[in-house]
């Protein structure tokens, strides 16, 4: 992760990791804080600060992504768990961590999925765990994830939650497990260039790439996703597409009824 604490002048085009949000003594200590774990743990992460939940928001909007959110509960204009379920609209997968003085919002904070709620004074003990576990979690799921240039700007979709892939005309449509469908720049052969190392994906069709995970029923003609989709299966190609399928099943150790 590329660090930068403020964004001065000059930095515009700066893609931060990281955001801090809270009064400038909280900034301050937070700022000393990062550079000791920085310097403890040899980790390359780039904070950033906004001045107020509007312009976060503002960043948001077009297309700017992070990885952690340090979010004061008691902003200016707004407060922070409404920030949050606004941020949630465009981002589901960041890490949101409050900051506050108060036990009081510690339940709405986990209905727009904070990851903690952070009570200051922040100890550095603490807050070094902290660290150490988003990190890690920030770790494990960009192993699992996808990071994406859409219409929308750039987006991490979880592999897991990506049911199958097509291409119509020159558009690429990722269909997700919860029904959104992104529209990504590139071509099909760079997708699947993209996820060769995941066994889990079968391209099934040029202009089609699934999911095994999500494979409800395959038949000689169609093969039906668990969203109920059905997509042709190409003359000549059923055997290949069922054997890969009861390969991977095996691999998974699913039970089979014969």
């Amino acid at each position: 992760m590329i660090c930068s604490l403020y964004k001065k002048k000059g930095d515009e085009n700066h893609d931060p990791d990281w955001l801090l949000r809270d009064d400038l003594s909280v900034l301050d200590e937070l700022h000393e804080l990062l550079g000791s774990y920085r310097a403890e743990h040899n980790a390359d992460i780039a904070p950033t600060a906004f001045q107020s939940p509007f312009e976060l928001l503002a960043s948001i909007e077009k297309g700017a992504r992070f990885d952690i959110l340090l979010l004061d509960v008691l902003m200016p204009g707004e407060n922070g768990i409404e920030a949050a379920r606004e941020i949630r609209q465009y981002d589901s997968n960041v890490k949101i961590i409050f900051l506050t003085s108060s036990a009081e919002f510690a339940v709405q904070s986990y209905t727009v999925g904070a990851y903690f709620y952070q009570l200051k004074p922040i100890w550095p003990e603490s807050f070094f765990r902290l660290m150490d576990s988003v990190i890690a979690a920030c770790s494990r799921e960009s192993s699992a994830s996808l990071i994406l240039r859409c219409r929308t700007g750039i987006t991490r979709v979880e592999l897991d939650k990506l049911e199958y892939c097509e291409v119509i005309r020159r558009s690429l449509l990722l269909h997700k497990t919860d029904g959104t469908v992104l529209e990504a720049a590139g071509s099909m052969d760079s997708l699947c260039e993209s996820l060769a190392e995941h066994r889990n994906f079968l391209r099934i069709h040029r202009s089609y790439l699934v999911n095994l995970e999500h494979i409800q029923m395959i038949t000689p003609k169609t093969l039906v996703m668990s969203s109920r989709a059905e997509l042709p299966i190409p003359r000549g190609r059923y055997n290949d597409i069922k054997d890969a399928y009861l390969e991977h099943a095996f691999q998974k150790e699913q039970v089979f009824l014969t």
